[in-house]
Formats: structure tokens, sequence, C-alpha cells
């Protein structure tokens, strides 16, 4: 897939202001400080497209940019950032698990993972909480450039066996790298199906 053009539609602080659409919405999230936005610039090779910033949990709003005018790339705020209070973070993940749950053209979620990490209990909790819900997702593994492949892969496999005690089967995993562009490629291609499919 060729990204033709990228641009920002609107900033939603909840599910009924989100854009009215009939397009694919591919939605990534994950866990403060995994890199999302720079992956995002990375796969729409805009750089400043999804602010990027120091201080983690800076997106507070769902995000909608809309791709190629055939699907839509949604930047949803992380969890679990630190700086929120208990009720600003509860409210974060009402409006997000509202998204996830109740938009009717999700088509798929990716979940990043920091490869420089072993397995995280907040990843690992949100992962089940998909299932559970029945929500279609795949893995991003991010950050490949920052640590050494082998190292990357163990931390991999421990979070795949980590995932089995209540997965049965596993995810597409994909790992990325927004310096290098490692993944890329194969995450268009996997959007450029999706979206042919839906």
């Amino acid at each position: 897939m060729q990204i033709q053009s990228a641009d920002f539609l609107i900033s939603s602080p909840d599910l009924e202001s989100c854009p009215e659409s009939k397009l694919p919405e591919f939605a990534f999230i994950g866990r403060s400080n995994v890199g999302k936005s720079s992956l995002i610039n990375a796969l729409t090779r805009k750089k400043d497209l999804a602010m990027v910033s120091s201080t983690p949990g800076r997106t507070r709003l769902i995000n909608f940019f809309l791709i190629n005018k055939k699907w839509t790339l949604v930047d949803l705020p992380g969890y679990g950032y630190a700086k929120a209070s208990g009720q600003h973070r509860n409210k974060f993940n009402e409006f997000v698990s509202d998204y996830l749950l109740n938009r009717p053209n999700v088509s798929c979620i990716f979940v990043l993972i920091d490869s420089r990490l072993s397995p995280q209990n907040i990843d690992l909790e949100f992962i089940q909480w998909l299932i559970e819900s029945e929500v279609p997702f795949v893995l991003v593994f991010t950050k490949t450039d920052k640590v050494k492949p082998g190292a990357a892969q163990r931390n991999i496999d421990l979070f795949t066996e980590a995932m089995s005690e209540f997965c049965d089967g596993l995810p597409r995993i994909y790992s990325s790298s927004a310096k290098t562009g490692d993944g890329r490629k194969q995450i268009l291609s996997f959007i450029d199906q999706a979206v042919a499919n839906f």
C-alpha cells in the first residue's frame, strides 16, 4: 500500500462526538511511552501527523486521520499513563472502552508493546479484556532498533507465553521500528487486505 494522503480529521472526547463514517477504522493503542505517535508518523511518512512528546500520556482524545480517502487511522489515548489522577484515568478508560466496544466500523486494533521490556501486567490485562470482549486485534512490538534482536525476540516469546494462559492461539504479531521502518510494509499490507475485505 502506498500512502498518498494522510489528513487529520477531528479529535473527539467521547464516542458521541466521533465523526460519522462508514470507512473501516484501524485504531492504535498502547501503554504510555510505547512509541505510538512515532509509529503512526512512520507508517504515514508524515513526520508531524501525530504529536510526539517526551511526556507520556499526551494523547487524551480520540484522534482521527483519513488515509488515502479510503480508511481511517485512529490514535487512541495510551492506557495507564502515570500523570493522570485516578478520576481522570477512569474517565479515559471509560471512553476508550466505549469506542472499542461500540464503534461499528472498527476493523482492527493495533496493540503496541515495547519490545525492550519483559511482559507487563497492564498490557496483558488489556489484551485479556480485548479477548473477553471479542474485539479483533493484532500485536505490534515497537522500538526493536533500541534492543539487540535476540533480546527483543526473547521478550516477544515471554509475552506470548504469558498470553497462552488466557488465549487459545495467538493473534497476528509484527515487530516494528519507527526509526528504521521495520514492520511498516507488513503492517500496511495487512491494513490493505483488511480494507479490501471490509
